[in-house]
């Protein structure tokens, strides 16, 4: 067990620093799903326009999000940004900005999916009964619309989760750089500590995400 360094994981306040290193990347993502859920809708909203442009605009953003990965973004936001515009923006707001420009996107396809996917009976079926546009989209749309959503939207969240391990190469101090500092610092009298660090980071990840996979398995199970 010494050999593996369990009880350097659990000497002074290392453990401890993982556990504030993993509440940094949850930090990151939940905020990142904050500006994402609303704006994301409100996109969704907008792809489902007839309008040319604002179908090319729309499209081409998506597909930036999709093709670009979410390394090469932080790189461009946060070193790109400090030298080409002088701008001083810490580790986490780069990250933030990264992940809801990534989570716009993302929950804007889902919205403008889960909307198109509502039956044109529907439609008809509010305008029969003397419903305006406005009435129809607010009282029969949207709600369905936000009850095929939810699970999809809960799972873009332990998404969020998982991918902000890509923040350390930023600098932020998150659960996994927390993990490597720990591994530097004991590499001379511990070398096989990495299976424990890694290994708890790994756990720590599943504790995290782990519930919300449930409840979006428990929703989907539900509303199908």
């Amino acid at each position: 067990m010494q050999d593996l360094g369990i009880d350097i994981l659990l000497k002074g306040t290392n453990f401890v620093r993982l556990l504030e290193g993993l509440w940094t990347a949850l930090q990151i993502s939940l905020i990142s799903v904050l500006i994402s859920i609303p704006l994301g809708i409100l996109l969704g909203v907008i792809m489902t326009w007839k309008n040319i442009f604002v179908k090319i605009i729309t499209r081409v953003y998506l597909e930036i999000v999709r093709i670009m990965p979410q390394l090469v973004l932080l790189f461009l936001v946060f070193f790109g940004s400090t030298k080409v515009f002088g701008i001083d923006m810490s580790g986490e707001t780069a990250a933030i900005i990264v992940f809801s420009f990534w989570g716009v996107a993302e929950m804007g396809d889902l919205v403008r999916g889960a909307i198109i996917s509502i039956p044109k009976h529907q439609y008809e079926s509010s305008a029969a009964l003397g419903m305006t546009e406005s009435q129809t989209f607010l009282h029969i749309i949207i709600p369905q619309t936000l009850r095929r959503l939810l699970p999809l939207s809960i799972n873009l969240i332990t998404r969020m989760i998982k991918t902000t391990s890509l923040v350390m190469m930023i600098g932020v101090v998150e659960v996994v750089k927390v993990a490597q500092q720990i591994i530097e610092a004991n590499r001379m009298t511990s070398p096989k500590i990495a299976f424990t660090l890694y290994g708890m980071v790994l756990l720590l990840y599943f504790i995290a995400c782990w519930p919300i996979s449930l409840l979006a398995r428990y929703l989907e199970k539900k509303w199908s």
